[in-house]
């Protein structure tokens, strides 16, 4: 019996997919619900299980767009299993093939052109420049070299004279494609602006030097800045609601609930998952979510459900060495925080030059929804709450908040 493997859904909204890679070789045999090949859509990469054992007949080629429901290989169910080793996966086959010889280089001389005489002012600048005339064509009446020879034969600095110089092309994935122009929807339908501050890190730091040991032996994680952000985010979400609002046609709608999604690194590119319900979730709470998605989403592992959805965007551009930033807004959310990396500063404490670890925050928004006071309060109620994390983010009982 022949069986035809059909492109399942990933999700809603999404017609078509790319195969990304094929994890098998045309006649293969296949078991049933080994992964066959990687497929990109829009929003993830997923892997396609087969759906029964037997040999298998591509349909589909590495880097085809093939639309939702469209037959991407046959697996014949009446065919046996070789005996002996299992059937050689297509790395195998790669690693087995015998090596093409490369092409042997050509040697070619230097032309040497036959010339005829040469102008007084092409000699003179030849000479200066240490270039033999032989090596120059003339154009002139039976060869003579002209200035205009000479001046193009000596190299000028904005000319290339040596090295490598080539290009590569590769396709951009889909997910790579999607994400693009969600970036350039982004520019082009907001009234995008962004707002900047400072935060002196010092009570994090000593926060997370006393109890981080204690905190990720009796959880399991560590107690990272990641909980004290998305804490101090919800905090100010609560007193500025319009920031956690979407534009919906002629419509604001609001949400009284905090989904934040987190800009992660992924082997296909940026990936935001979703920390649902942020609210609700404690400092141990939000360290482990992060962790999972984290995972999941460097194994390649994560789903469209888990990225769609979010109502504020946290991104950790620090992680890389940014300074600052102006991160692009998540469509259709109104609000995204930038993160950057922490440095000793000095600043001005009580009339005295203090250095301390110090943060720039960014705060992009959607000024068509959110008002220039009500982003600036937002970002300084994220600063208060992050100088202040004991008072504001754990109600001044810190073992308590840390569930030690």
């Amino acid at each position: 019996m022949i069986l035809e493997m059909k492109v399942p859904s990933p999700g809603e909204s999404i017609t078509e997919v790319e195969i990304a890679e094929w994890l098998v070789a045309d006649g293969d045999y296949v078991e049933k619900d080994q992964a066959i090949a990687e497929v990109d859509s829009d929003k993830a990469t997923l892997e396609l299980p087969a759906e029964a054992s037997g040999t298998i007949t591509l349909k589909a080629e590495e880097g085809d767009a093939v639309e939702v429901g469209a037959v991407v290989c046959l697996i014949d169910t009446s065919a046996t299993k070789p005996d002996g080793d299992d059937a050689p996966t297509k790395e195998e086959v790669k690693e087995e093939a015998p090596k093409k010889e490369s092409p042997k280089a050509v040697v070619t001389e230097s032309k040497t052109y036959a010339t005829g005489t040469t102008s007084p002012a092409a000699k003179k600048i030849l000479d200066e420049k240490g270039i033999e005339a032989s090596s120059v064509p003339g154009t002139g009446k039976d060869g003579r070299i002209t200035k205009d020879d000479a001046v193009k034969a000596v190299p000028s600095m904005g000319t290339p004279t040596g090295g490598n110089r080539g290009t590569s092309r590769s396709k951009m994935s889909m997910l790579r494609r999607k994400v693009a122009e969600r970036l350039v929807e982004a520019k082009n339908t907001t009234a995008m602006l962004t707002t900047f501050n400072e935060v002196d890190m010092s009570p994090i730091f000593e926060l997370r030097k006393q109890y981080k040991e204690d905190f990720k032996a009796k959880h399991g994680v560590s107690l990272g800045f990641m909980s004290f952000f998305t804490l101090a985010v919800v905090r100010a979400l609560k007193l500025y609601p319009a920031v956690n609002s979407m534009i919906d046609g002629k419509e604001m709608l609001s949400y009284d609930f905090v989904d934040i999604s987190i800009a992660v690194s992924g082997p296909k590119g940026l990936m935001v998952p979703v920390i649902r319900n942020a609210e609700n979730l404690s400092f141990r709470g939000v360290e482990s979510e992060v962790k999972r998605l984290a995972i999941r989403a460097r194994d390649g592992q994560i789903t469209v459900d888990e990225m769609t959805g979010g109502t504020f965007t946290i991104s950790n551009g620090g992680v890389f060495g940014s300074m600052l930033s102006t991160p692009i807004i998540n469509p259709p959310q109104s609000g995204i925080l930038g993160m950057h990396n922490i440095v000793e500063r000095p600043v001005a404490i009580d009339g005295k030059v203090e250095i301390r670890p110090i943060m720039y925050v960014a705060l992009s928004y959607d000024h068509r929804i959110i008002d220039g006071k009500e982003s600036v309060g937002f970002l300084v109620a994220v600063k208060e709450a992050l100088e202040n994390p004991v008072e504001l983010l754990m109600n001044n009982d810190i073992k308590k908040a840390l569930e030690m």
